[in-house]
């Protein structure tokens, strides 16, 4: 119908100029602050090839990926809904180096599916990565890194969510589950569902000692004594449990020195990105509102596939819902009114003036002749005039 047409698809928005305003300041302003950590700016294109935006990310990503025939070759495409993978092929094929290598990027994504009730299905997805280091102190820079993220869009006191994928998957391989059994004791961690998961572990006769710890996991979630807690029920696992707790213990230690005033809740059945996290996970808060605004962990390997396996850990936020969660001080610059002029000489002068007010970083707009509409409506508070033989500005 003709009136519909202006109807855009569910979870797909517009951004209007004063949100758009927001958002490119709060671009530029984090764009800089990770030039200034020695992160560098990629920018990978829009659709790839499905085997290679895919890559490494599991069933979830498969799901909220658009799929297309590419008309040129055949072969099926997809249109990205998560910029990680291809910022890892990036670093694993285009820019193999031995050093550290420090990462950055901003791009709208698009995911067949929202996030959580009324969310968007074309986020604004800005992240870092950080790939050839693999100790704690990389987890902790880009830790750092995101909570200064949360910093700049003025999001005051989030909340620090922090788990390890290492210590589930080292319970698993102890009991000897199999991949449909992982699932699905994956599902029911994942949904807090008890009933469920002590109902799995006696169909399936598991030691009474590694069921117990299994069982552990739901309640290992809290502050800080959490983790004394996880070492003492967690005493019979085996050693890569061990040092999966170790590692988070070691993170959570070094980013207390420096974030001494960070509220973290650590969830030991925190399992976000299992299919492709190999060890520390994290997502942001804030009050109010049951989704996470940032998250990341780390993923080591995952560029083995395009030929460079390293360490590599990072995170990503989307900037809609920064601005809409935070406060970004940008506020409307004022314009300068400048008149039609008819007169060629005049016109000549003008146009000159007004390119060196431009080029000056002032906003000017110019009258059209014919056209409704006052300076002030235009939001001028000031204005070009000709006085004495010349063009100059005055207050309106």
């Amino acid at each position: 119908m003709k009136q519909d047409r202006w109807l855009l698809p569910e979870g797909i928005e517009e951004v209007l100029p004063h949100q758009a305003r927001q958002l490119e300041h709060l671009c530029r302003r984090l764009l800089d602050i990770y030039d200034n950590w020695g992160y560098e700016q990629v920018m990978p294109p829009f659709i790839e090839y499905l085997e290679s935006l895919l890559t490494g990310t599991g069933n979830d990503l498969d799901l909220q990926t658009f799929k297309l025939t590419d008309q040129l070759s055949g072969r099926m495409m997809g249109v990205r809904a998560d910029m990680t993978p291809q910022v890892s092929r990036i670093a694993a094929h285009h820019l193999k180096q031995e050093i550290p290598l420090r990462l950055c990027y901003m791009g709208t994504v698009l995911r067949t599916r929202p996030d959580g009730f009324a969310g968007s299905r074309a986020p604004m997805q800005m992240g870092a990565e950080l790939y050839g280091h693999q100790g704690v102190e990389s987890d902790v820079e880009i830790l750092c890194l995101m909570l200064e993220t949360l910093r700049q869009a003025g999001i005051k006191q989030p909340y620090l969510d922090l788990g390890h994928v290492g210590i589930y998957r080292g319970l698993v391989q102890q009991a000897g589950l199999n991949n449909s059994q992982e699932a699905e004791l994956f599902d029911a961690l994942q949904r807090k569902a008890r009933t469920d998961i002590e109902i799995c572990l006696s169909d399936w006769k598991l030691d009474s000692q590694i069921a117990t710890m299994l069982i552990a996991l739901m309640d290992l979630n809290g502050d800080e004594e959490v983790l004394e807690k996880a070492g003492v029920l967690l005493d019979k696992a085996g050693t890569s449990v061990k040092a999966a707790l170790d590692n988070l213990k070691q993170i959570a230690t070094q980013l207390k020195t420096r974030q001494p005033d960070l509220n973290i809740h650590y969830d030991l059945a925190e399992l976000r990105g299992y299919n492709y996290h190999t060890g520390v996970v994290f997502a942001a808060y804030v009050q109010g509102r049951g989704q996470a605004i940032a998250q990341g962990g780390r993923y080591d390997d995952i560029g083995e596939v395009f030929g460079n396996a390293r360490p590599a850990t990072g995170f990503s936020t989307d900037l809609k819902i920064l601005v809409d969660e935070g406060e970004i001080a940008s506020k409307t610059k004022k314009s300068i009114f400048a008149p039609a002029v008819m007169d060629d000489n005049q016109q000549i002068e003008l146009t000159g003036f007004i390119t060196e007010l431009r080029q000056q970083g002032e906003r000017v707009i110019q009258f059209l002749p014919g056209q409704t509409g006052s300076a002030s409506e235009m939001g001028c508070d000031r204005e070009v005039v000709f006085r004495d033989g010349k063009w100059e500005l005055t207050a309106i």
